[in-house]
């Protein structure tokens, strides 16, 4: 699947500000640079980024690496908690026997479940029958 994106950075680099504009197309990254001076407002920046945003000054294409971004790792630990939840532990033939077993876990619940209404019924039919017989005009 190719990610589209872009990105804006403007930062403080001594004693001017810049503005960097990544995109990433189809896998290739191309970069543009631009020297604002000083602190630029939110208008000017917005007035360059709709000016440049298809600009033929952007740098060669190269190969875009995918960076993981930084996570807090309560967020890392509980994320890897539910992938694994969601997934399971093991290899493929693991995940399939486990599949298997849950499959056949399923069909003794629906299994048991009616053997114990068909038993409920059969009971109730049978108490029903008792207090019949007890009442028969005696």
């Amino acid at each position: 699947m190719d990610e589209n994106s872009m990105t804006l950075i403007v930062f403080f680099e001594d004693p001017f500000f810049v503005g960097v504009i990544e995109r990433v197309c189809g896998g290739r990254l191309t970069a543009l640079r631009h020297v604002f001076g000083a602190e630029p407002k939110d208008a000017e920046v917005y007035a360059w980024v709709l000016k440049n945003h298809f600009a033929d000054e952007l740098s060669p294409a190269v190969e875009a690496v995918r960076r993981m971004r930084s996570m807090n790792p309560k967020r890392a630990k509980r994320d890897a908690g539910r992938h694994l939840a969601r997934e399971g532990v093991g290899t493929r033939s693991q995940q399939a026997l486990a599949l298997s077993r849950e499959q056949l876990r399923q069909e003794r619940k629906t299994l048991s479940r009616e053997q114990r209404e068909l038993e409920a019924e059969r009971q109730f039919a049978l108490r029903q029958q008792k207090r019949k017989e007890k009442h028969r005009g005696r």
